[in-house]
């Protein structure tokens, strides 16, 4: 028991920046190895290369994103039912959780492996970095079971209010995967391939920590009872996570459009605006780090009936999102023009523009941003998650009319502004009204059984 946390109690500002910090330094850590990966080809290899890698990024984040989020749904239902005390339900959907995770990712890493060439085609990539864009992209889509199982591990150990030991599994991959990269690609000279090939190999590792980790806390426990499948909790397990992971394949599907317009401006646009997106990753960790705290908080005391909490929490973590935001604009700001560098060969001019203009306007919009988070990990937490998937389709949308009417319309400029109108849009239209709304259906204590009952009933419809 030593290594969880219980949210229930406790000063909630206090609980979830304890919760947040190492889930912050772990995807942290994890964006800068990625941004390694990227530094070492784009250095060691050269631009063209640094272009293949990025052209298959929206293309992976559908996938590999898409399992992360489901399995950081599904591992809500755990946290409820450690909020409850009821461990017996919470062994249970651990291991519904695994089985559900492991069969998804299968079926997606099948079909990954055997479209990469036909979907890199359809999204127009140019011809002199589509071989090395087509073996880096089916690489990573084949550890699609690998990844998938770290992160339910590592969503499992968060829901249990462990942030620590996914930070120690990171930092072990992490060195793991820089070496192998070092290795890989400038010494052994395998090019996207090694890049690729190490990544997946960190993940295995990072896997059979967290692991580890899990078989030694004493409330988790793989017994008869805990193996017994339960269709109807398979089902809740199913309506929690895979909102979540259509949700992140809908947006993704709007990112390879979008990907699409660009891999037609050449591969000096499409190395400025990999750079930027390598460098978004940073900015976003810190948000989604944050709706993790959000979602163990939120669920846990869901789970416990403490609906006042839950409500206190919220206005906590939109002070705590827009004051991190606020951070990180005025310490990348004033960096704006050295930032792409990290990437790029200084005398790449046009990729170095790229990467400012679009880095400029992600940076400003990062509060909305941080906000979107905020939202869509309360609805998550209680059960709502259709929600954020509706949210996801907004968003889809608008990045879609501005890859396509908006580029028509009023050229490449206009793409800068895709990612911050997107956010803007899901956030406004759709996350604030409804959270807004079920927050006046949520009851303020836990004495009110009418409108407890009616919540209830409500979520399962």
């Amino acid at each position: 028991m030593s290594k969880v946390m219980d949210m229930t109690k406790g000063t909630p500002w206090r609980l979830m920046l304890a919760f947040a910090f190492p889930v912050i330094l772990t995807n942290l850590g994890q964006q800068l190895y990625q941004i390694a990966d990227a530094a070492i080809v784009g250095r060691g290899v050269g631009v063209d290369a640094l272009a293949a890698v990025g052209c298959t990024d929206w293309t992976i984040w559908m996938v590999l994103w898409s399992m992360t989020t489901m399995t950081a749904g599904f591992a809500t239902l755990v946290s409820r039912f450690f909020g409850s005390r009821e461990y017996t339900k919470m062994n249970q959907a651990i291991m519904t959780s695994s089985v559900l995770s492991a069969g998804i990712a299968l079926i997606l890493m099948l079909l990954g492996v055997v479209l990469a060439r036909p979907l890199l085609l359809l999204m127009d990539t140019p011809q002199e970095i589509l071989g090395d864009a087509v073996i880096y992209l089916r690489t990573m889509l084949a550890g699609t079971l690998i990844v998938t199982a770290y992160n339910l591990a590592a969503s499992i150990l968060r829901a249990l209010g462990d942030s620590k030991t996914p930070l120690v599994a990171m930092i072990i991959a992490a060195v793991l995967n820089i070496a192998l990269d070092l290795l890989l690609v400038m010494v052994f000279h395998w090019g996207v391939f090694g890049a690729a090939f190490a990544s997946v190999v960190s993940q295995l590792v990072s896997f059979l920590f967290c692991f580890w980790k899990i078989k030694r806390i004493e409330i988790v426990r793989f017994d008869r009872a805990s193996l017994r499948w339960d269709g109807r909790l398979a089902w809740e397990t199913l309506s929690v996570g895979l909102p979540l992971a259509i949700q992140y394949m809908i947006i993704n599907f709007g990112g390879m459009i979008l990907q699409a317009t660009v891999n037609g401006l050449g591969s000096g646009f499409v190395a400025g605006y990999t750079a930027s997106k390598k460098l978004y990753g940073l900015l976003e960790c810190t948000a989604v780090s944050l709706g993790a705290a959000f979602t163990t908080y939120t669920a846990q005391n869901f789970g416990a009936k403490q609906y006042r909490r839950i409500r206190h929490g919220v206005n906590i973590g939109m002070i705590l999102s827009v004051g991190a935001a606020s951070v990180f604009m005025v310490l990348l700001l004033p960096f704006l023009r050295q930032l792409p560098l990290l990437f790029i060969d200084g005398e790449e001019l046009e990729a170095i523009e790229v990467g400012v203009h679009f880095l400029l306007r992600m940076i400003l919009a990062m509060p909305i941003l941080y906000l979107v988070y905020v939202h869509r990990s309360a609805l998550q937490a209680i059960g709502v998650a259709s929600w954020s998937l509706i949210s996801g389709i907004f968003e889809t949308v608008v990045r879609v009319s501005v890859a396509t009417v908006g580029f028509s319309l009023w050229g490449e400029r206009v793409l800068y502004y895709s990612e911050p109108l997107s956010w803007l849009a899901a956030w406004v239209f759709v996350l604030v009204p409804y959270y807004f709304y079920q927050r006046t259906r949520v009851p303020k204590n836990a004495k009110n059984e009418i409108l407890q009952k009616k919540l209830a009933e409500n979520i399962e419809k």
